[in-house]
């Protein structure tokens, strides 16, 4: 079992200020396996499941009958599994934390609803910290430290050469197989295929359910299979309403359920500075790559991936504000990625499949922003080659050499 990185960075900035940790993600990204590995490397504790039928019944009864009893050494910790399933279950919670006889850890994992939760009204102030967990990363699959923002640019514009075999072997996996630590770890086509239909009838059948009250479940699951065709570009919302015989609102109002339960994402445009600057437009991008057909949008879907992962942990470890934008001028020069810092722009990082030679896109929208360097990668490259773009630098490098810098 792989120590997933989120273990670490609870145990610092949650448990040892005697804090709740709220940890959020896609289904089957590993919430559940990193919660049983902290109770198993603790050795004391208690795992809950809203679906068990004891625990719903205790839960109800008195959500205090859920905390561990007196036996074991140490602080226990008690994990709630979907815990968001119980209609009071923020105010419950609230009600154990503040009238915890002693010292207990607490634990409180799911998908859509913590995230909904979060940015809606909140009573638990003070009392925890909200992480997003993501599927493996190339570095992540290594087994390596997850670096800082300032350590990962220094590694990105470093002297190093190139990813090595680790890197490009577990970059392989994930273009074939996805992120996700079972198709991943499996590698097995048959496998990943009955997989990956899977998470998808659970997404929409039961978590949305779960979220929403809408009815028409064939519709959304089938507008979910028309977004793998539409990824790395603005969704044809017109279109798609025509296809799915609904109306533009309808079709947007499900958009937003799929971003809810990380089914996919937006990245919106970043525009600050940037003259004839795409102010609206999203793009859409899926939290599982492998879904993706085409080679050249799946390597942009999974680049994707790896850098909202970075912007996710920096963001939640403190480090600072950091968002995943990308760059499109009303002429159609277009930079894939932005990451921005504290609202400012930190790191244009564009995706090619097989071009080396640096994008033209570079002179038109590089000069437009503080950044002295950027990356552009290409999916197979030994080495590093750099361009100077006026008194600007791109540094061109392969895919797996840019993940194994990022956490």
């Amino acid at each position: 079992m792989k120590t997933r990185y989120l273990q670490g960075v609870i145990d610092r900035l949650c448990f040892a200020d005697h804090k709740m940790a709220f940890v959020s993600g896609p289904r089957q990204c590993g919430k559940t396996t990193l919660a049983k590995a902290m109770i198993a490397r603790r050795g004391n504790g208690d795992y809950h499941n809203w679906d068990e039928v004891t625990f719903r019944r205790q839960w109800v009864k008195d959500p205090r009958l859920t905390l561990p009893g007196g036996e074991g050494t140490g602080c226990p910790l008690v994990v709630y599994d979907e815990i968001h399933k119980a209609k009071t279950w923020k105010r419950s919670l609230k009600g154990i934390f503040d009238t915890l006889a002693k010292p207990v850890d607490i634990l409180v994992t799911g998908s859509a609803r913590l995230n909904v939760y979060r940015r809606g009204g909140d009573s638990l102030v003070g009392r925890y910290h909200h992480f997003r967990l993501h599927p493996f990363s190339v570095r992540e699959a290594l087994g390596l430290e997850m670096p800082g923002p300032d350590d990962a640019l220094r590694a990105i514009f470093g002297d190093k050469t190139g990813g090595d075999g680790a890197a490009e072997e577990a970059f392989e996996g994930m273009f074939r197989y996805g992120m996700f630590p079972e198709p991943f770890l499996a590698q097995d086509d048959r496998k990943s295929r009955l997989w990956r239909r899977t998470r998808v009838e659970r997404v929409i059948r039961e978590d949305l359910r779960d979220l929403s009250r809408t009815l028409e479940l064939s519709q959304v699951e089938m507008l979910a299979s028309l977004l793998p065709e539409q990824v790395g570009a603005p969704l044809p919302i017109s279109a798609l309403n025509e296809i799915l015989e609904v109306s533009h609102g309808t079709v947007k109002r499900w958009i937003c359920f799929l971003k809810e339960l990380y089914y996919a994402f937006e990245l919106k445009p970043y525009h600050n500075h940037v003259t004839r600057s795409l102010r609206k437009e999203g793009k859409f991008y899926l939290w599982d790559a492998s879904e993706v057909p085409e080679d050249g949008t799946r390597l942009e879907n999974l680049v994707a991936c790896h850098l909202l992962k970075a912007c996710n942990l920096w963001t939640d470890c403190g480090e600072g504000d950091f968002d995943l934008h990308y760059l499109r001028d009303k002429q159609k020069n277009e930079i894939d990625f932005l990451i921005t810092r504290d609202k400012r722009p930190w790191l244009p990082v564009e995706v090619k499949l097989t071009d080396r030679e640096p994008s033209s896109a570079w002179r038109r929208l590089l000069p437009c922003l503080p950044c002295r360097e950027a990356v552009q990668v290409c999916r197979h490259m030994d080495g590093r080659k750099s361009h100077s773009i006026g008194d600007r630098r791109v540094t061109i490098m392969g895919v797996p050499a840019l993940l194994a810098c990022l956490p």
